[in-house]
C-alpha cells in the first residue's frame, strides 16, 4: 500500500503507522539508535474561502520592514547567506545550462540594466539578469536550504530561499544604483516571505508535485524587488496577484537543466511581477486568498498560524534557520552521505572491499532521489546509488566528481550496481522534520557495518558552518571565475556589505579582470 505523506501522517496521529509499518513489505527493525516517532503536529490547514488576511499579512510586512529594525544575528546570517550564494552562482555560471539562459537573456534583452555574471558577463535587462543568475545559482544544487519546524513539513523539500530573492534584488538594486543596505534588507525581506509561506502552505503542496523554490521563489523575489521599487501597499496586492499568477515549477523536472530553470523564472518572474505592478498594471485585491487565491489553487489550503502575525516574529532566516550545503547535489541526502563517509574513513575501506550498500530511509528521502544508476552529472545530483559511490571511490563527492565524466567512468558505474535504496517504514514514520536514515554495508570479508546518519548535519544550525568554513567553499566555487587574489577581496565586500555606497560597485567586483 502506498500513502501520501498527509495521509500517512494522519495514520501515525492516531497511533495506526506501527501497524502499517508491521504489514508493509518494506518495514524494517528499527535500530538502537533510532528514537521513538514523534508525535506529529495537530494539523490548522484551511481551504478555500476561509483562507483569510494573508495577502494583507504579506503586504504589510513588506512595506513597512525596515534593515534598521531587524536583529543583528538576521543581518549577520544574511551576509553569510550572501557569500555562500554569490559563490555558488559564480561556480553554476560555468554550467551548460547557465550558458543557455545566459545567451537567450542577451539575445531577448533590449534594455542594458544589470550583469549577468559569470566568466563572460553580459549586460541586460533586470528580469533577464535575475533569470540568467538565479539559474547559475541553482544550476549546481549546492544552494542554501529552507529548514523546516514541525514533523509535517518535510524538511529539506520547502525551498532554496536565496536563489531567487538574491537575483532580483541584485537585478533591482544594480539598475537602481541602491546601496549595499537597501540591496541586503530587500534580500532579506524576500527570503523572510518566501519562507514564511512555503511553510503555511499545506505541504500537499509538495506531495502533489510542485517544486516550492520555483512556485514560492516567485513570491520571495517580488517581495524583494517590490521593496527595491517601493511600491505601495496597494501596488504590493497586485504584485502578489501577478506573481501568483506566475508561480510554477514541477519536480518532474529534477535531474534536468529546468530544476535551476524553475528558480531561475522564479526570480525574473518576481522582478516582471513587481515591475509591471509598479506602472499600474493589475491583479486580484486578494491574490492569496479564498477559493481562487494562491495558497487554494496551489497548495490545497494554508496553516495561517504560520504567515499571519508570524512575519519577522522570529525571521526564518535564523530560526529554524538555513543550511549551506557541504555538498553540490540535494540537501536531502547530506547526512546519509556524511555517514557513508564516516564508514570509509573510520574503517580505511577501499572500494574492492565492498560487496553491497544500502541506504534505509523514508520517502522524504528516496522519491526526490528518485534516480538509479546515473547516466549524467544532472541525474547523478538525485541519485542514492551515485552519491554512495562518490564518497566511496574519492572521499570528498566536491564538483570535480559532479561531471558527467566521473559520473560515466567505469569504476563510478560499476559502483553504483552495488548500491540499492530501501523504504524504512519505521524511519519513516518518526516524522520528517529531520533527515534520517541508516546507511549498511556489506564487505567482502563478510562483515557487516550500520551507521546511522547524525541530525546534527554539517551546514545546519546545530553545526554551522564556521568562517572558514565558507571562506574555504566561497574560494572553491568563487575561484572557477575570479582570480586568486580577488577571492578575498570579494568575501570580504559582501560581508560588509550594508556598509557599501552604490552596489555597483560589489557588481564590478565580481566580473573578472579583462
Amino acid at each position: 500500500m502506498r500513502m501520501n505523506r498527509k495521509d500517512f501522517l494522519k495514520l501515525v496521529g492516531q497511533g495506526t503507522a506501527a501497524s502499517m509499518a508491521a504489514a508493509s513489505a518494506g518495514g524494517a527493525t528499527r535500530t538502537a539508535a533510532q528514537a521513538p516517532a514523534a508525535p506529529a503536529r495537530q494539523k490548522k490547514e484551511v481551504k478555500g474561502n476561509a483562507i483569510k488576511g494573508t495577502t494583507d499579512a504579506v503586504r504589510r510586512f513588506i512595506a513597512a520592514s525596515s534593515l534598521r529594525d531587524m536583529p543583528p544575528n538576521v543581518v549577520s546570517e544574511g551576509k553569510r547567506c550572501l557569500i555562500d550564494n554569490v559563490g555558488v552562482l559564480l561556480a553554476g555560471s560555468t554550467a551548460e545550462g547557465s550558458h543557455i539562459l545566459r545567451q537567450y537573456a542577451q539575445k531577448s534583452s533590449g534594455a542594458k540594466e544589470a550583469t549577468v555574471l559569470g566568466r563572460d558577463p553580459v549586460v541586460v535587462s533586470a528580469a533577464h539578469a535575475a533569470l540568467a543568475n538565479a539559474g547559475s545559482a541553482h544550476a549546481l544544487d549546492y544552494d542554501d536550504t529552507q529548514l523546516s519546524t514541525t514533523p509535517d513539513r518535510t524538511f529539506g523539500l520547502l525551498t532554496h530561499p536565496t536563489t531567487p530573492a538574491l537575483s532580483a534584488a541584485l537585478a533591482v538594486a544594480e539598475r537602481s544604483g541602491a546601496s549595499g543596505a537597501a540591496f541586503l534588507e530587500a534580500y532579506l525581506v524576500g527570503v523572510e516571505v518566501e519562507c514564511k509561506m512555503a511553510e503555511a502552505i499545506d505541504p500537499n503542496h509538495y506531495e502533489r508535485g510542485f517544486h516550492s523554490t520555483g512556485t514560492l521563489g516567485a513570491f520571495g523575489a517580488a517581495a524583494a524587488a517590490g521593496k527595491l521599487m517601493k511600491l505601495n501597499e496597494a501596488q504590493l496586492a497586485h504584485m502578489l496577484a501577478i506573481a501568483a499568477s506566475l508561480s510554477a515549477g514541477i519536480r518532474v523536472n529534477f535531474g534536468s537543466m529546468s530544476k535551476p530553470l524553475n528558480a531561475a523564472r522564479a526570480s525574473e518572474n518576481g522582478v516582471f511581477a513587481a515591475e509591471i505592478a509598479s506602472h499600474g498594471f493589475t491583479g486580484g485585491d486578494n491574490g492569496l486568498d479564498g477559493q481562487w487565491g494562491f495558497f487554494q489553487v496551489l497548495g490545497d489550503g494554508a496553516d495561517l498560524d504560520r504567515l499571519i502575525g508570524k512575519l519577522g516574529r522570529p525571521w526564518s532566516i535564523v530560526n529554524p534557520g538555513v543550511s549551506f550545503k557541504p555538498y553540490p547535489c540535494g540537501s536531502l541526502s547530506h547526512p546519509s552521505m556524511d555517514a557513508m563517509m564516516k564508514v570509509v574513513k573510520d574503517h580505511d575501506l577501499k572500494p574492492d572491499q565492498i560487496k553491497a550498500v544500502r541506504l534505509r530511509a523514508g520517502n522524504n528521502i528516496l522519491d526526490p532521489l528518485r534516480y538509479g544508476v546515473a547516466k549524467n552529472e544532472l541525474e547523478a545530483k538525485f541519485s542514492v546509488p551515485f552519491l554512495m559511490s562518490a564518497v566511496i571511490l574519492t572521499r570528498r563527492a566536491g564538483m570535480r566528481e559532479f561531471t558527467d565524466e566521473f559520473v560515466q567512468s567505469p569504476a563510478a558505474q560499476q559502483m553504483m550496481q552495488r548500491v540499492t535504496a530501501v523504504r524504512d517504514m519505521e524511519i519513516e514514520k518518526q516524522g520528517f522534520d529531520k533527515i534520517r536514515s541508516v546507511v549498511e554495508v556489506d564487505l567482502v570479508d563478510g562483515r557487516k557495518l550500520v551507521q546511522p546518519s547524525d541530525d546534527r548535519y554539517r551546514g545546519g544550525p546545530d553545526n554551522p558552518f564556521t568562517r572558514e568554513d565558507l571562506k574555504a567553499k566561497f574560494d572553491d566555487c568563487a575561484g572557477l571565475v575570479l582570480a586568486q587574489d580577488r577571492l578575498t577581496p570579494v568575501f570580504n565586500a559582501i560581508e560588509s556589505v550594508d556598509s557599501v555606497a552604490d552596489i555597483r560597485q560589489l557588481v564590478r567586483m565580481l566580473a573578472p579582470r579583462t
